[in-house]
């Protein structure tokens, strides 16, 4: 199912500093169907620019602003007790954004997981880079692999950081090995399955993806988790990503509550 939200935020910058992880009794989670959560969700974090635009500041502006943001979302899914969040930060087609903003964002990842290291492992969070993180600059690469390191036996939410990741690339990643595995004679053809593939997926160990938020009015999933997002509920809203609150986010946490799952299946409480 498919759902647009039209609407801004109460406010035009979501990431205030003092946003804490909320409770299970906060007023923040009033009227949430506990029972009926989504346990995977991902979010392609999009409106960046078009709300540096819009405050008549530069693109770069927006893309830190949007940190903040996905800051207090990653709390608001630790209080909601979330599975996972897999949150899309850079395509294997943003590349053939400038030179300058490229560089930019690469150091923005950096400093940012640098500064946030922490207190993303006090939070229990265990963090998880997906995409081809070998063309990625040598310095990001070791900072990744620390952060990992650092929280890969935490129990919490499992936070999927996709980077120079594409769908298409890697489900044709996916088919590469799986061939080499073919060839070696490690595997027959007929034992491919869909078990095998997901076993090779950037993502394994993760829950299927039962909810996909994307931000900033654009409707299309440009590329992302095509696989796991095979039933997932599909949620878009106008809200430009910096403006995208917590409040934005348990609007559609209820949302996804309220829909009918039928994974191809019928309704029997329909005719």
């Amino acid at each position: 199912m498919i759902k647009k939200i039209i609407g801004k935020a109460v406010t035009t910058f979501a990431g205030r500093e003092d946003f804490e992880i909320p409770q299970h009794d906060s007023p923040l989670f009033a009227g949430i169907d506990w029972e009926r959560l989504p346990r995977h969700v991902a979010v392609i974090m999009d409106g960046n620019g078009r709300w540096g635009k819009e405050q008549g500041v530069m693109r770069t502006a927006g893309h830190s602003a949007g940190v903040k943001t996905l800051k207090n979302i990653l709390k608001t899914a630790i209080g909601l007790n979330l599975d996972a969040l897999t949150v899309y930060a850079f395509s294997t087609e943003n590349w053939k954004r400038p030179e300058t903003e490229v560089n930019f964002l690469m150091n923005l990842f950096y400093d940012s997981l640098k500064r946030e290291l922490q207190e993303l492992h006090e939070d229990n969070v265990q963090i998880r880079f997906v995409g081809r993180l070998d063309k990625l600059p040598a310095s990001l690469q070791a900072q990744m692999r620390d952060a990992e390191e650092l929280m890969k036996n935490n129990t919490g939410v499992k936070f999927n950081v996709a980077i120079n990741y594409g769908g298409q690339d890697e489900l044709v990643r996916v088919m590469q090995k799986i061939a080499a595995d073919v060839q070696a004679g490690k595997v027959a053809p007929e034992a491919i399955d869909e078990a095998m593939i997901e076993q090779q997926l950037d993502t394994v160990g993760n829950l299927p993806v039962d909810l996909v938020i994307r931000t900033s009015g654009d409707m299309r999933l440009s590329n992302f988790l095509l696989w796991q997002s095979a039933y997932a509920e599909l949620y878009f809203t106008d809200v430009n990503w910096p403006e995208f609150s917590p409040e934005c986010f348990v609007e559609a946490m209820k949302d996804f509550a309220s829909r009918d799952r039928r994974f191809g299946g019928l309704n029997d409480n329909k005719k």
